[in-house]
């Protein structure tokens, strides 16, 4: 790999994420100073490791039973 950066598999372990999340990043642009070289992403090292933004409250779990027309409450 080039000098600074690194791959997303040292990235995934690095911030504790799958490779398959980290690749998603990759793709949408959310990780800052990327470049991709042939099917390779090459991330640069110092990156700060972007948000997630994915709700993770649990306030949709449930949701169909709770707004359908055939519940028993």
């Amino acid at each position: 790999m080039l000098e600074g950066y690194a791959t997303v598999q040292e990235m995934a372990e690095k911030w504790g994420l799958n490779q398959r999340t980290v690749q998603t990043m990759c793709a949408s642009g959310k990780i800052a100073g990327l470049a991709k070289f042939g099917r390779s992403w090459a991330i640069p090292k110092d990156t700060e490791k972007p948000t997630d933004n994915r709700v993770k409250s649990g306030i949709y779990k449930d949701w169909r039973k709770k707004y359908s027309s055939n519940s028993k409450e």
